[in-house]
């Protein structure tokens, strides 16, 4: 493998998906501990596209390869004891390096890659079902019985929040903004529909659930969304901040946080899990433990070459894809 030069998606600007590029990277030799992924597929999250414009939490130095999360084969290691050999199918997180054919991990930055999944249904699974984990059962304290409300529920984040949701008992209830990414959320088992251009949710949410609200709300949206949510949350309710997809912050009126004895609770997933490991390995546990008694996988809206990343992105930018954007790799 030494000396061997293999494509991977650079971002050399901040200009947006016009400043990513496919070009041939050099592998270097593997330093101790070191493994070498031969990656199959990877998954779009909003935060690539955001990084691309240098507006995301994480601002990597430039130039970088794109890409948080994939799946693939170890195709060489310098620990042939270790828990990973030759052969293994992995799952490969990390905040970049993802959009390439082959990257070179460290033992932490990778898990065995769930049985009941394709590559390309693993490609896309960690990021989004972990968010929603660490979301509903972490800092939404989620019970059976509850009401659940999922803005942008036809996104990745929103299917499997829709998902899990469901799964740990909820009754479901999905809005988004057009009958493509409504059919997504139906398929992910969500008991109600709300589409933003037919209805208001709030006076929805509130209708479905006879003025009562919604115990927890999920929202990666942000802007107007985040703000109207304040107006259909039950009292005590959890509201989760998980992103900003409509490309604006809310506006946080406290006196309506304090009129409804509800709470606004932020969520990073990943590092929820970089700032306490210990935590980090006990959701992941929990997380493979119930996607693979409860069957819950991420719905794939489109898969893309990776010569056609640019593309992917500026889809991604127009909201133009439902459910998960999958990158299917061949070098």
């Amino acid at each position: 493998m030494t000396n061997k030069f293999a494509t991977a998606t650079i971002c050399h600007d901040l200009s947006g998906p016009d400043g990513v590029r496919l070009e041939p990277q050099q592998l270097e030799p593997l330093a101790p501990g070191q493994l070498r992924i031969r990656l199959k597929a990877a998954a779009l999250n909003f935060p690539d596209l955001l990084m691309t414009y240098g507006k995301y939490q994480f601002k990597p130095e430039l130039p970088f390869t794109l890409g948080m999360e994939a799946v693939g084969v170890v195709e060489e290691t310098t620990d042939p004891d270790g828990q990973y050999q030759i052969g293994d199918a992995v799952l490969y997180k990390s905040k970049t390096g993802a959009f390439a054919a082959y990257a070179t991990v460290e033992a932490s930055q990778i898990e065995p890659m769930p049985k009941h999944l394709s590559y390309a249904e693993a490609a896309a699974f960690s990021v989004t079902f972990l968010t929603a984990y660490v979301s509903l059962i972490e800092r939404g304290r989620l019970k059976a019985g509850e009401v659940l409300l999922v803005l942008g529920a036809g996104g990745g984040v929103g299917q499997a929040t829709v998902a899990l949701g469901k799964a740990l008992g909820a009754t479901v209830i999905a809005a988004a903004s057009s009958e493509d990414k409504l059919k997504v959320a139906k398929e992910s088992g969500a008991d109600h529909l709300i589409n933003y251009h037919d209805h208001s949710f709030p006076d929805r949410v509130n209708e479905i659930t006879d003025g009562k609200g919604a115990d927890v709300i999920l929202d990666p949206v942000g802007g107007t969304f985040f703000e109207k949510s304040l107006d259909c949350i039950a009292w005590s309710g959890r509201l989760l901040v998980a992103g900003f997809a409509g490309g604006e912050f809310g506006v946080l009126k406290t006196d309506l946080t304090a009129a409804k004895g509800c709470s606004v609770i932020g969520v990073r997933a990943g590092e929820f899990g970089r700032r306490d490991p210990a935590a980090g390995a006990r959701v992941n546990i929990g997380l493979r433990k119930i996607a693979e008694a409860e069957n819950l996988r991420p719905i794939i809206g489109r898969t893309w070459a990776l010569a056609e990343i640019s593309d992917a992105l500026r889809a991604m930018e127009r909201r133009d894809v439902t459910g998960k954007q999958v990158v299917l790799i061949e070098d």
